[in-house]
């Protein structure tokens, strides 16, 4: 069926039009989710904020300010307090409240939370040392529950119903265990101990995921918000437009880029889609994209940015903890698979642009390369910073706040320098960004901890990872495909952390007993985890985008299934070959990913019926049959070998070019000659 062929280019002026319309969407973005402050509560939570990132500073630069060492659990205690105070302020009980002003109760529940910290801040080295979490004074105990439910309350607000009440659930589970079945039964505990070790053990609320955010994430999400406020998002937009923009398809292709740099900085699919889809999407109909090829395509860029290096989402902080990586590992990790899916989903717009007659954007429209890093040169001076501070210097803990200082400071200079004027009230407005990011996390980071509090107190990780293997039979792909499953199941009503957190602590260490290499075992769940965003029923990415499209939610649900579907299989090509992450010797890995790339052309062009170079595939039930093979052969390129076909790598490349090669030269000689393209 022919979709909407271009009807004219917007005039030059539009661009500017376009900057200020994405600025009005992140603020939109933001009020939607978060309550609006009063002066004063702006200045408590700002004030709050800065005491928390100096706290942070002085640790994790060993600073000793005031001649103080903080201990650990000290330091997760005070960051607990802090957060789950602004989390009340900025949240709402409910969402029928509205998000009008501070009410008493969360200030209650604010002042609960600093007072509930305060208490074992106080008393942290003594619990240390009498060990409290198997045998707490009276007072401990009950202030231990008092922050159990502020705890839960948090969670609820911030994460939502499904969470909360898998949190829950799980908390309690140490006190009801020898009511389970027998795989998952387990020793119960009495309900005040359960909630002590919870609150004061370092393996339930204030362990891994708590201390990730300690001393991983909470740099890099002052970085990210610093970014975004000093203008980086607009800068990578310029720079999109200005490489791709001109091409065909090429609103499209902005979109990719553009996407892939904010997702790399907010580490929020929805996020991402709102702010940067306010200007791809029109921009994609416009220039002939249909509506819901214009979402999909929207929230595939979007939710591949999370997955993009060198600032991942959240969830790949708490991973370099949870496997005693670090973070640098894991991100260089994460870069082939990163690109293969990008790679498949730019050649199956370019193929859907080719196939479509659709043309590039008008270059009088577009910033030209050399202004966009003109005025854009410190966000590259800046992240090449980052990445040689985290890499080079292997000081991942301190490269963001590096980062974040030398940004500032030049945003600083350059506003002095253009006399555009520096408000304190610009620098209160970033604080609270920073606040608000940072304690919906830590909310949902120590609620998901009592997940893994009840594993650690029951010992059931320990049990369902050898219950999983004899499910499986010992079959690798079995065990795969059901995490595969499980993973998708959780991640369409959890955020990605909290599924993530709960299938590491269940099912990675199954994989990993396996013989899987740890690091792309949890980089598969990580990536199934991601999947739902685009995959319907649950498809939040593609239904944010879908409302800024005007189209149906399903159907640019199923569209951005389409473009996506390379997500489906490279977790398993990455996981079976691990060479794919780069863990293998370097010709191998060469290897392994020119095969690769070769399987995604040929994947993309199977689904979008366009070969770029030979042709387009017709209608006809020939047509249909040699995309079919081109597919499989696609699947035999990129897949590894030894997955149970005894075949090697090779084997397996050489079965993918005799099942391509047919395809090719039947569209070579008889396909379609697409609409003539500008």
């Amino acid at each position: 069926m022919s979709e909407p062929r271009p009807t004219g280019a917007p005039p030059p002026s539009q661009e500017a039009a376009e900057v200020d319309l994405k600025s009005a969407a992140e603020k939109v973005s933001d009020e939607l989710r978060y309550r609006h402050f009063s002066p004063l509560f702006k200045g408590i939570v700002a004030l709050l904020i800065s005491l928390a990132i100096v706290i942070a500073i002085n640790q994790l630069f060993n600073l000793r300010l005031l001649g103080v060492t903080v201990l650990e659990n000290r330091y997760l205690y005070l960051l607990a307090g802090i957060f789950l105070a602004v989390t009340f302020l900025a949240f709402p009980a409910f969402k029928s409240s509205g998000l009008g002003r501070v009410q008493p109760l969360d200030i209650v529940f604010a002042l609960a939370s600093l007072i509930a910290c305060g208490y074992f801040v106080w008393t942290g080295e003594r619990s240390l040392s009498e060990g409290w979490e198997y045998a707490a004074p009276v007072e401990a105990r009950v202030i231990a529950i008092v922050l159990w439910v502020l705890i839960l309350e948090a969670t609820r607000r911030t994460a939502g119903p499904i969470v909360f009440g898998m949190v829950f659930v799980f908390s309690l589970y140490p006190v009801f265990a020898d009511l389970m079945p027998g795989p998952i039964a387990g020793k119960p505990q009495p309900f005040v101990d359960a909630i002590v070790f919870h609150i004061v053990s370092s393996e339930s609320s204030f362990g891994i995921p708590m201390k990730a955010f300690g001393e991983l994430v909470i740099g890099f999400i002052i970085f990210g918000a610093a970014l975004q406020h000093t203008g980086g998002g607009k800068f990578f937009n310029d720079l999109a437009l200005a490489l791709v923009g001109h091409y065909r398809g090429g609103a499209a292709k902005v979109a990719i880029l553009a996407s892939g740099f904010m997702g790399s900085i907010s580490g929020s699919v929805i996020s991402n889609v709102l702010t940067t889809g306010v200007v791809s999407i029109p921009a994609m109909k416009r220039t002939g994209f249909s509506p819901r090829y214009a979402a999909g395509t929207e929230a595939c860029a979007s939710t591949g940015g999370v997955l993009m290096p060198p600032v991942m989402g959240t969830t790949a902080f708490v991973m370099a903890s949870f496997i005693g990586r670090p973070y640098a590992e894991i991100a260089l990790a994460a870069a082939i698979p990163s690109i293969l899916y990008y790679l498949g989903l730019f050649i199956q717009l370019d193929s859907y642009a080719a196939r479509q007659g659709l043309r590039g954007m008008d270059r009088s429209e577009l910033p030209r390369l050399g202004q966009a890093f003109a005025e854009g040169w410190h966000y590259i001076a800046v992240f090449a910073l980052l990445v040689y501070v985290m890499i080079g210097l292997r000081q991942e803990t301190l490269a963001p706040f590096y980062a974040t200082a030398l940004l500032l400071a030049i945003d600083l200079v350059l506003r002095i320098v253009r006399r555009e004027g520096v408000s304190l009230a610009r620098y209160v407005d970033l604080v609270v960004s920073i606040g608000r990011g940072l304690a919906e996390l830590a909310a949902i980071l120590l609620g998901v901890g009592l997940i893994i509090g009840a594993f650690s107190a029951t010992g059931l990780a320990g049990t369902l990872v050898n219950d999983l293997v004899f499910i499986a039979g010992n079959n690798i792909l079995a065990l795969l495909v059901m995490g595969a499953v499980t993973s998708f199941i959780f991640g369409m009503g959890m955020t990605v952390t909290a599924c993530y957190v709960f299938l590491a602590v269940v099912l990675a260490p199954a994989l990993v007993k396996a013989g899987l290499d740890i690091v792309a075992v949890h980089l598969f769940i990580l990536y199934w985890g991601m999947i739902s965003f685009i995959t319907p029923p649950v498809a939040l990415g593609a239904f944010a985008a879908a409302t800024l499209a005007g189209t149906s939610p399903m159907k640019a649900g199923f569209a951005a299934m389409r473009l996506g579907s390379i997500i489906y299989f490279v977790p398993f090509f990455f996981v079976l070959n691990p060479a794919l992450i780069g863990r293998g010797a370097t010709g191998e890995i060469v290897v392994v990913l020119a095969t690769a790339i070769v399987g995604v052309w040929l994947l993309a062009s199977a689904l979008q019926g366009y070969v770029v170079g030979f042709g387009a595939f017709g209608t006809r039930l020939m047509d249909t049959a040699m995309r079919g093979l081109l597919f499989v052969g696609g699947l035999f390129f990129a897949a590894p070998g030894n997955i149970g076909l005894g075949l090697g790598h090779l084997g397996m490349s050489l079965i993918g070019l005799m099942l391509a090669l047919p395809p090719l030269l039947y569209v070579r000689v008889r396909g379609v000659v697409p609409p003539a393209r500008a």
